[in-house]
């Protein structure tokens, strides 16, 4: 398992990783300038349009890295090491996932509190006071609480919809690779998947209110029940591991 987090990580580090740096740098140095007071106007809103343009640019890089993530797996001539390993697909799997959420996460946290940060220096000192008035008299425990329960849902939500491509990307390399237009099915299984899905949350209507769409159904519920739903939405995506990972140890072509 350490050798499959090493190669998945390796993997994924060589795009976003140059990328990540200089962004990092990038805004590291506009915020350590706003805050000492070396920026002019002119270039402080210029440091801010950058830090939103690094946001696209990180996630853009970090697409590419999944991507190369995934091609490991499923695409020669690198799926054929990864094939000839004595781990189990399951641990290529599991090792692919969490570099591919350790990377995607953090990088765009990162980068997104830079940008944060350098819109706040460029804020009047009023706008800073308000902000910590509103931190420090109106977050209480309960919604320190709800936002853990709401990072952990797209957490969940996040494994849950890579599982639904890799599941997808599995099925055309397995048992759909002899039908004509495998590629369609396996888009068509990726839909029906998260058709499946938004399914799955009707058990959520008696708890909330029920809104349709078309063919498509909303849930809407209350923050008690996001424990609930991210339980869930985890469960749903184990179960989707292991359907993939099964998927995986059959003849695939790669």
């Amino acid at each position: 398992m350490k050798a499959q987090l090493k190669y998945s990580f390796l993997t994924g580090f060589y795009t976003r990783g140059a990328v990540f740096a200089v962004i990092f740098l990038m805004n590291l140095t506009f915020i350590l300038l706003g805050s000492l007071g070396g920026l002019p106007l002119a270039a402080h809103i210029t440091a801010v349009s950058l830090g939103g343009v690094a946001i696209a640019v990180m996630l853009a890089a970090n697409i590419a890295s999944d991507v190369a993530i995934a091609r490991r797996m499923f695409s020669a001539p690198t799926a054929y090491l990864t094939a000839l390993t004595p781990a189990t697909r399951g641990k290529t799997l599991l090792a692919s996932l969490i570099a591919m959420t350790v990377f995607d996460w953090i990088t765009m946290a990162v980068v997104i509190t830079g940008e944060v940060w350098l819109s706040l220096n460029l804020a009047e000192e009023a706008v800073w006071n308000t902000i910590w008035d509103a931190v420090r008299y109106n977050i209480t425990a309960s919604d320190v609480i709800l936002m853990l329960w709401m990072i952990l849902f797209g957490v969940a939500s996040y494994l849950l919809y890579m599982l639904i491509v890799l599941f997808s990307v599995t099925a055309k390399k397995s048992f759909l690779y002899k039908w004509p237009a495998s590629g369609l099915l396996a888009f068509l299984v990726a839909c029906g998947s998260f058709y499946a899905v938004s399914l799955s949350h009707l058990v959520f209507a008696p708890f909330g209110d029920v809104w349709r769409f078309g063919i498509f159904i909303t849930i809407t519920v209350g923050s008690n029940m996001l424990p609930l739903w991210t339980l869930l939405t985890l469960l749903e995506a184990a179960g989707l591991f292991v359907l993939t990972a099964r998927l995986m140890e059959r003849k695939m072509n790669l």
